[in-house]
């Protein structure tokens, strides 16, 4: 078995994820020490895994809770004079006519204050709800994700990078029994305004494509991986870029990746 046919076999994935015999893994790691692509492509199935689970964890702003500083000021621009042959009770009507406005005063404040206080923590209460969402929904496509690579039924095809994109690649994980396909695009630039990525499955002999999707909404989905049509019998995968709603076939001038399964 030559090196590309040992890297095209999965053992590779199957000892990243932990799958192997005692045995086994001794093998890999021998030929990982004796052959640079083998190492090469252990390190680049690590680094897939890393792009495939992303951090679910979200931030949390710290609790902060607006002020009120509103200053409550009684400004009088004249003092009037107290005539003494109106006693000392009409004195202290107008002490309690002052002391009674500031206490209102006082009490409107702490009204404002509270109230402001009470949205405050609903509003927190809100963004806290939103996030745990957030985090359950991210946890629920990691786990995916990870069902997805660790499966053992899948066959991993890799897609290399074509005369438009050298740089580009992209995996393919595909059950034979099932006809199930995903596809791992992180290795794919983002697509130009108004252009998707097209999925074609591909027979050789004599050359059959067949569209099994696009890989919409590419810039939000963070994974870059995406679940498309089942592949009766497929023997190759390719990825072409093509206008917005695809193309009834590939525009092969636009061929970004192309494996062999």
């Amino acid at each position: 078995m030559d090196t590309k046919e040992y890297i095209e076999s999965g053992i590779l994935e199957l000892y990243v994820y932990g799958l192997l015999s005692e045995t086994e893994n001794e093998e890999v790691n021998q030929m990982a020490l004796n052959n640079k692509e083998v190492n090469d492509e252990i390190i680049a199935i690590e680094k897939s895994i890393v792009n495939l689970s992303t951090s679910f964890s979200p931030f949390l702003s710290a609790a902060n809770f607006e002020k009120i500083k509103t200053k409550l000021e009684l400004k009088h621009s004249k003092v009037i004079p107290l005539q003494t042959n109106r006693g000392r009770a009409q004195y202290f009507g107008w002490a309690a006519a002052v002391l009674l406005l500031v206490a209102v005063g006082y009490q409107y404040k702490m009204l404002n204050q509270n109230q402001s206080q009470i949205v405050s923590v609903e509003n927190e209460k809100i963004k806290l709800q939103e996030a745990l969402v957030s985090s359950e929904i991210k946890y629920k496509q990691t786990q995916d994700a990870l069902a997805i690579v660790r499966d053992v039924k899948n066959t991993v095809v890799n897609l290399g990078g074509q005369k438009v994109s050298p740089k580009s690649y992209a995996k393919v994980y595909y059950n034979k029994e099932t006809q199930v396909v995903y596809v791992d695009a992180a290795g794919l630039p983002e697509p130009p305004e108004g252009m998707v990525y097209q999925v074609w499955a591909l027979k050789l002999n004599p050359l059959t494509p067949t569209s099994i999707g696009l890989l919409e909404n590419f810039t939000a989905d963070n994974q870059r991986l995406f679940a498309v049509d089942k592949a009766n019998g497929t023997e190759a995968f390719g990825i072409t870029l093509e206008p917005a709603g695809g193309s009834k076939s590939p525009t092969m001038e636009q061929l970004y990746t192309l494996g062999k399964v």
